[in-house]
């Protein structure tokens, strides 16, 4: 039976984007690919903070992360093409769970890609309906109504913010980055590998 590492995030989320990646660049070098599986909870920051995400905001965010890491996780990313809202995209995700956990996470996954490696705006209809078309999807009512589902849930277990992943070993927010701001405002970004290693071995053991 495979393990599902649980982690709520938006896709507009730079940070998320990043641990995803790692995430599934570690599992595949331990050969734990079908064993261990990522189920990606909507965790809508636009309904969390009542306002979508400031598309300069998240510009910012990347430029930052894009001089910490590599380039190619944000290789195409326009800040004119950043979605007005995420919760088209989070429905289709939750369209993706609803077939199974394999089809879910592979959505989630090139949804993140097409924003931030390929510049696609992922509110747009016709983005969409090319990735529900590329993963032979129908989006419902109930997929929407699974978004709100996650939101609550995340609430209930105390999820912090974007992304907060739950493993066999406990929980952790945005274990591959600390994140804060200066004095003037100025966000800092490094990368704590002591603490990725050790989220990554809670989840690959």
């Amino acid at each position: 039976m495979a393990t599902v590492i649980e982690v709520f995030a938006d896709i507009g989320c730079p940070f998320t984007h990043v641990g995803l990646r790692r995430f599934v660049q570690d599992r595949a070098r331990a050969g734990l690919t079908d064993e261990v599986q990522l189920w990606v909870r909507a965790w809508p920051l636009e309904l969390v903070n009542g306002a979508p995400l400031d598309a300069a905001f998240i510009a910012e965010e990347v430029h930052d992360l894009q001089a910490l890491l590599e380039t190619q996780a944000f290789l195409g990313f326009e800040e004119a093409g950043f979605p007005a809202s995420t919760l088209p995209a989070l429905r289709l995700a939750a369209a993706g769970y609803r077939e199974s956990m394999a089809v879910g996470e592979a959505v989630s996954l090139h949804l993140r890609t097409l924003l931030f490696e390929e510049g696609k705006d992922v509110s747009q209809e016709d983005v969409l309906q090319a990735v529900a078309a590329d993963f032979d999807l129908d989006v419902t009512a109930a997929d929407l109504d699974s978004v709100l589902a996650d939101r609550a849930e995340g609430e209930r277990r105390g999820v912090i913010g974007s992304p907060h992943f739950f493993t066999p070993a406990g929980d952790w927010f945005c274990p591959a980055l600390d994140i804060a701001r200066d004095a003037d405002g100025q966000l800092e970004v490094a990368f704590n590998s002591e603490r990725f290693d050790e989220f990554i071995h809670s989840c690959l053991v």
